[in-house]
């Protein structure tokens, strides 16, 4: 089966190669008999048989051929669904090495049917030229902010913004948007999936589309909605974010594809070589490993998979001087047949290669496979999403009883979970929401989901979020309640602004966005998820902004390193500013906690003592505080009144000095 003639073919790698004389092709497949390759010149098409290399490449050189030129292919051999074959040469088929797409996918029945031509339905990939950046130091401090973003949605609506530009990555350029973004603080920008994806196929009927991008096809390739202007537009926003001193993260999915299961489009990866690229029941190749919930689950053990994964995070590197990658479902990255190692090659792979060696990497700990849940297990510097912390946070807000130690473990950067073998410092993410889930301002408005947009009765989307409603489900225009709900929103920023750790805000929630309840909006590319510049609540927005200041002024939160206890790193109080007893931390109904750390104070260049007092009683508390006097930093009082208001997080500044009340204490 192997043709030598491809022997002379120099580095046959995956992908269109362009040179000086022509454009090398290669695609792999092991169980393919035959794959051409299919030239388009508008509509028409010239197919070129491609030769099989020894290491089952199928390639060809096109001599004269520029970059531009237009091209998929189609493949040959057995269809047989029930052994995991799926050939069909009337299937136009996307490189996995696509760099560009000629137009966005759009889902169609034809592209499930076999023997039916689908060149007319599936986009072109584009023969593209290198251009590489200079890629710069990683833009995300210890403990710094990320700032999740769903293009589209994001940029929609924004009314400083340029209506050719909005919905758009360029749209991030803009000055009005970095404006906000340094505003509060934000150290990186996290991008929702912009590679080519598809529609699940029962959204077109329903009259929905996906709007968050989680079901990918072509994993180099940027989507033509969100990217118009391609590698160079990201690589300009990229250049533009990192002169403000901003990163920018992409989240990519290599968990599955947008083929989905065995009812779902051939489009690139299952017609090309369905075993090879896909993970299957032992014994049972007809059948689907179904560990993301989508359908399939990608083969990230495989080496070509792993190889497709490795050249796809370089490729962002190289020609866009991307600073990190949030990998959605992570697990699946550590994941073979004999379950989740951490010490899997492909993680190994990734963090072992050169030019992805100082990238920021962030995992989302789960997927629902066996073995799923992984947090906390994965290899330094991994940098992972903390929903224990999540949901610790959210419980003691909304009083369930739940001990005081839940939020102090949060606070101090969870280092039960992140000490697991023997390491000393947290590499927790922590934040409140994500694109999946409520949003913060819906989380103290819902007790319970509301996702009847979808079409789906409701049955999607999670069912405990441990949130609550303020005496009123939804939307009121009862002032009181209203008032409530901003100060819980503004006790939970100020709770995750204290964690030790990495944090993600969630665009918007320092504003106050509602879905109206719905927490599993992925389908609804509409006003739903849009975000309103103009209702934005201001006062929220420059509560997260104080906030953020704060937590660069002091030094105590760029460090990851856990609190020993000693030298008084850290202390907790009672509410008579006493520390904290073994009955203090055990009484369910605790109402108020100080957090007390030593910490330097970068605005004026001194040590000094920084108090962080959470109560969470619906009553005004007395605060007891040692030494003093303390500074309330989100006032201009000069001095802290002894009360705290009810629903309150507080920061305090000594104002005394620290090395006078040492000494006074030695002298005692």
């Amino acid at each position: 089966m192997t043709d030598q003639r491809q022997d002379a073919i120099p580095d046959a790698i995956p992908g269109a190669v362009p040179h000086t004389r022509g454009v090398r092709f290669a695609v792999y497949s092991a169980h393919a008999k035959a794959i051409d390759l299919c030239l388009f010149d508008g509509e028409n098409e010239t197919r070129l048989p491609l030769n099989r290399t020894a290491t089952d490449l199928f390639a060809l050189h096109v001599a004269g051929l520029k970059p531009g030129a237009r091209y998929g292919f189609r493949a040959q051999g057995v269809y047989d669904p029930d052994r995991g074959l799926w050939f069909d040469p009337s299937k136009l088929l996307v490189d996995p090495y696509a760099r560009e797409l000629d137009r966005p996918f759009r889902h169609d029945a034809r592209l499930s049917t076999f023997g039916v031509d689908t060149a007319s339905l599936v986009p072109k990939a584009i023969v593209t030229e290198d251009r590489p950046v200079a890629p710069a130091a990683p833009r995300l401090p210890k403990g710094g902010l990320i700032y999740e973003v769903a293009v589209r949605p994001f940029t929609l609506l924004h009314p400083k913004v340029p209506a050719a530009l909005r919905g758009t990555v360029a749209a991030l350029a803009h000055p009005a948007v970095i404006a906000h973004l340094k505003r509060i603080g934000v150290d990186a920008v996290e991008l929702l999936p912009i590679t080519a994806w598809i529609d699940e196929r029962h959204l077109p009927p329903l009259g929905l589309s996906n709007g968050w991008g989680y079901n990918p096809v072509a994993m180099m390739a940027l989507d033509p909605r969100l990217v118009p202007g391609g590698m160079a537009e990201l690589a300009a926003t990229v250049a533009t974010l990192h002169e403000n001193g901003i990163g920018v993260i992409l989240d990519l999915v290599f968990n599955h594809s947008g083929e989905s299961d065995r009812h779902g489009a051939t489009l690139s990866m299952r017609g090309l070589d369905n075993l090879t690229y896909y993970r299957h029941v032992p014994g049972a190749p007809g059948l689907l490993v179904n560990d993301t919930g989508t359908g399939n689950t990608l083969a990230c053990d495989h080496p070509v998979v792993r190889r497709l994964i490795l050249d796809t995070l370089r490729h962002f590197v190289r020609q866009a001087g991307i600073d990190g990658f949030r990998f959605d479902l992570g697990t699946i990255l550590g994941r073979s047949p004999q379950g989740f190692s951490r010490e899997s090659e492909t993680l190994r792979a990734i963090l072992s290669d050169p030019l992805l060696a100082d990238r920021v990497m962030i995992a989302e700990p789960w997927d629902i496979g066996p073995g799923g849940y992984q947090l906390g297990q994965f290899p330094p510097p991994f940098l992972e999403w903390n929903d224990r912390a999540r949901d610790d946070i959210r419980l003691y807000w909304r009083g369930d009883g739940w001990k005081t130690g839940r939020l102090a473990h949060a606070l101090a950067g969870s280092s039960e979970i992140f000490s697991a073998h023997g390491l000393g410092e947290t590499r927790s993410v922590n934040f409140l929401a994500a694109h999946d889930g409520f949003t913060l301002m819906d989380l103290v408005s819902y007790s319970h989901k509301h996702n009847e947009a979808n079409g789906e009765d409701n049955r999607d989307g999670h069912n405990d979020n441990h949130s609550w409603n303020n005496g009123v489900e939804g939307e009121t225009r009862d002032p009181a309640i209203r008032d409530s709900r901003r100060r819980d929103v503004q006790a939970l920023l100020g709770t995750l602004f204290a964690t030790r750790g990495t944090l993600m805000l969630t665009a918007g929630d320092e504003g106050g966005r509602s879905q109206q309840g719905n927490n599993n909006a992925y389908a609804q590319d509409n006003a739903l998820t849009w975000l309103d510049w103009t209702t934005l609540d201001d006062d929220l927005v420059t509560h997260t902004a104080r906030l953020a200041r704060l937590r660069r002024r002091f030094d105590v939160f760029s460090e990851s390193a856990f609190f020993t206890g000693q030298d008084g790193d850290v202390l907790w109080l009672n509410e008579q500013g006493k520390p904290m007893t073994t009955a203090d931390w055990e009484q369910p109904d605790r109402q108020q906690l100080t957090m007390l750390l030593k910490t330097r104070d970068r605005e004026e260049d001194r040590a000094t003592r920084l108090a962080v007092v959470f109560n969470r009683s619906h009553d005004a508390l007395a605060v007891h505080l040692p030494g003093g006097p303390w500074q309330d930093l989100f006032t201009k009082d000069h001095v802290f009144s002894p009360v705290l208001p009810p629903r309150t997080v507080i920061w305090l500044r000594e104002l005394a000095d620290p090395s006078a009340r040492d000494k006074e204490a030695g002298e005692s």
